[in-house]
């Protein structure tokens, strides 16, 4: 994946790199360790690829083990990440990691639309089409009830063979599946 930025700034970091940011003067208190600007936690752009098209990214922490293409979950109010765990009935919003940072204090992009590359279960055959969720932490699996991925299907077929350990995704805005009655 060749991901550009289609509206380029000076000092954008690139969607499969990694930001240490920098420490905010504080005086004698310290300072806050930031994204170098003009990065800024939560923002979100638009970059596209020769092969798969344009997708937005959202700038976020890393997390413990965290892989290209591992499917994390973030808050959207203090942008924290984690690997997105098993369970139903969560309804929080989802992200592909572009960078293996598994740092909480190291910044990079995670795919929020577009067809993304992610981590699966090695032992899962998917079809086109078909519907998505977490049936392993940080990895895409066939769905369960109440642990579907809203917003995101397989965008081409991705069989069990040894080593084949992704998939396409096509995303949009995704998020895991809520309450179900």
């Amino acid at each position: 994946m060749a991901y550009t930025i289609t509206d380029p700034q000076l000092g954008f970091l690139p969607i499969s790199g990694t930001d240490a940011g920098f420490t905010t003067s504080g005086g004698t208190s310290g300072g806050t360790l930031i994204p170098t600007p003009p990065l800024q936690l939560g923002q979100i752009v638009k970059a596209v690829d020769p092969t798969f098209g344009t997708g937005e990214f959202i700038l976020l922490p890393g997390v413990a083990s965290c892989v290209v293409g591992s499917v994390v979950t973030y808050n959207t109010t203090t942008f924290t990440t984690t690997l997105s765990a098993v369970g139903g009935n969560v309804p929080q919003p989802i992200a592909i990691a572009m960078a293996a940072n598994t740092s909480t204090s190291v910044w990079s992009w995670f795919q929020i639309s577009g067809v993304a590359v992610v981590k699966k279960q090695c032992t899962v055959s998917l079809a086109a089409g078909a519907a998505v969720g977490v049936l392993s932490t940080g990895l895409i699996a066939g769905t369960a009830s109440g642990k579907e991925i809203e917003g995101a299907m397989v965008a081409a077929v991705a069989s069990a063979t040894a080593g084949r350990t992704s998939v396409r995704v096509l995303l949009n805005r995704p998020n895991k599946q809520g309450r179900i009655t």
